[in-house]
């Protein structure tokens, strides 16, 4: 079962891989087309916003080539070095995809800023340039809604971005459109004035998504309102008394999930982790972005115990070397269960003994045992449990 489930993540994995891709390189051939004719007529035509936005186009370039590295990457299962697995390749790539928006935008925005000091020596611009800029707006447009949907439907933050990056690109050549067109009507200056424009949308955006991918690289926690779900989800399993220390942290498209959960103190450990595994089931069950979670079980609230003293209290081999002595006159016990609460130890001792009248000495031991451990340092409490008895 665990091998076939491991096949079929994989499987979705690598389908979720090629659909990026696949839309990706729809962007790549916009791109590179878009690029290189607005470079050329932006050139041929005396028009620097056209040409800023050349550049625009091919940092949408870059970005897709980096989605498509990205996708492969963190399409590979989890190994040795990569537990969790690859996801967090596309948060790195969101990174440098970031950092580079924000020095492309900046180097337009100062280019700009410095030919607006010599706008009466610029050349006139040509009407092919308006027809460029139009026609840019139409396929940017086109793509991001493409784009955008397929993202979504992979849940893939770094398509998502890619496809925010082309919706400004669509947003940005409508500035050209409005830049060009009153530069054709005599206003020279609004060219320039909208490459400018143009270089602080690039700049925005890069900083947005460089700041999103640093969020996420230091394990920023989720929304509040998914934070609420997986905890509803975690109170709801049965068996779960209470919860604590819930900490949540994003791995590419998913989450993972780390939780304190409260338990009855006295049931067995294999009941314990069945009900984990029953909160963990539940959660990825009903929260389908999560991709993992890691349950602990508590038997006491950890913030309302002394952890330092907890980590002090003896081990059950010093609490036995301590009890010997005072079971001296009794038969062996079949087992000896020690509960580990509140600041100190518990202990539980079980004997399968036939006949009222051993029952009856063993409960007269349990009282003697009682008295004699008042005060102790280390064993809070003793219980004698008779099995069998008549």
């Amino acid at each position: 079962m665990a091998r076939a489930d491991s096949g079929r993540a994989q499987a979705t994995a690598a389908e979720r891989a090629g659909t990026a891709q696949r839309a990706t390189w729809v962007s790549v051939v916009v791109n590179l087309l878009m690029t290189v004719v607005q470079l050329v007529v932006g050139w041929l035509a005396h028009s620097q916003s056209l040409i800023a936005h050349g550049l625009h186009s091919f940092s949408d370039l870059l970005s897709d080539f980096l989605v498509i590295y990205a996708s492969r990457q963190s399409a590979h299962p989890a190994d040795r070095e990569h537990p969790y697995g690859h996801a967090r390749v596309e948060t790195a790539a969101t990174l440098v995809l970031g950092i580079s928006l924000v020095l492309i935008g900046g180097g337009i925005l100062w280019e700009s800023g410095l030919r607006l000091q010599h706008v009466d020596v610029l050349p006139a611009i040509e009407m092919a340039a308006l027809w460029v800029a139009v026609a840019t707006v139409l396929a940017k447009e086109a793509l991001y809604r493409y784009l955008i949907a397929v993202g979504k439907r992979l849940r893939s933050q770094l398509l998502i971005a890619n496809a925010l990056h082309t919706r400004a690109d669509a947003a940005s050549a409508l500035v050209v459109v409005v830049g060009i067109g009153g530069a054709l009507l005599g206003w020279g200056f609004l060219d320039l004035l909208a490459a400018a424009l143009m270089g602080f949308m690039i700049l925005r955006m890069g900083a947005v998504l460089a700041w999103g991918a640093i969020k996420e690289l230091i394990d920023t926690g989720l929304e509040e309102s998914q934070v609420e779900a997986i905890r509803h989800s975690l109170l709801a399993t049965p068996g779960v008394l209470g919860l604590h220390e819930l900490r949540t942290r994003r791995m590419g498209h998913q989450a993972l999930v780390d939780a304190h959960v409260l338990v009855d103190p006295r049931i067995s450990v294999s009941e314990g982790h069945r009900i984990a595994e029953s909160a963990r089931a539940r959660v990825l069950r009903e929260q389908a972005e999560v991709l993992d979670v890691l349950v602990h079980i508590d038997p006491e609230d950890d913030l309302d115990v002394d952890l330092a003293v907890v980590a002090r209290l003896p081990g059950r081999a010093a609490v036995l070397a301590e009890l010997t002595p005072l079971l001296a006159d009794l038969p062996e016990p079949e087992k000896v269960v020690l509960h580990y609460l509140g600041g100190g130890v518990e202990v539980e001792l079980f004997f399968d003994c036939a006949g009222a009248e051993r029952g009856d000495t063993l409960l007269l031991a349990e009282k003697a045992l009682v008295e004699r451990l008042q005060g102790h340092p280390l064993i809070r409490s003793v219980r004698l449990n008779v099995r069998n008895a008549q």
